[in-house]
């Protein structure tokens, strides 16, 4: 292995000056391939498809104490801080949150697949546990489809 000096069939005894660049980009290569591996772990958020509504408009965030995010996925699966909770737990946090605090709102997103009775439901959990504040998010309808929502003739 060339460290250090040059073979002897040149004759000079001076040292290499250059660096072997190879083991750093094996090293670069294997942190690439974890970093692409590790990626969709870290951003495991529940993917639903919003309804689409023609007067949504974007909110500022709400204080982190003020707010419950109730997320509702096609299966009519209720997800709370990133995972799937029984409907006994998710009354529980309406409770908790209606006595802490009665004016804080609880956000509701579920999926246009979802039946309407189970949207319903969650509302009925919130408004017996105090809370009378309910957003429901959308996703904000282009304005090009929203002009043409008039049938043709």
């Amino acid at each position: 292995m060339p460290f250090g000096r040059m073979s002897s069939r040149t004759g000079s005894d001076t040292p290499i000056n250059s660096i072997n660049v190879t083991p750093l980009v094996d090293v670069m290569l294997v942190l690439v391939v974890i970093f692409i591996l590790a990626a969709p772990m870290l951003a495991a958020s529940l993917r639903v498809q919003l309804p689409k509504a023609q007067a949504a408009t974007p909110k500022t965030q709400v204080a982190q104490g003020n707010a419950l995010m109730v997320e509702v996925n096609p299966q009519g699966e209720i997800w709370l801080h990133g995972t799937a909770t029984a409907d006994a737990a998710v009354q529980q946090q309406l409770q908790d949150l209606g006595q802490r605090n009665p004016q804080a709102e609880v956000q509701l997103r579920a999926d246009t697949s979802v039946p309407y009775g189970r949207v319903v439901q969650i509302m009925g959990w919130a408004h017996a546990a105090g809370l009378t504040r309910i957003g429901f998010v959308t996703d904000p309808r282009p304005a090009a489809t929203a002009s043409t929502t008039t049938p043709a003739r």
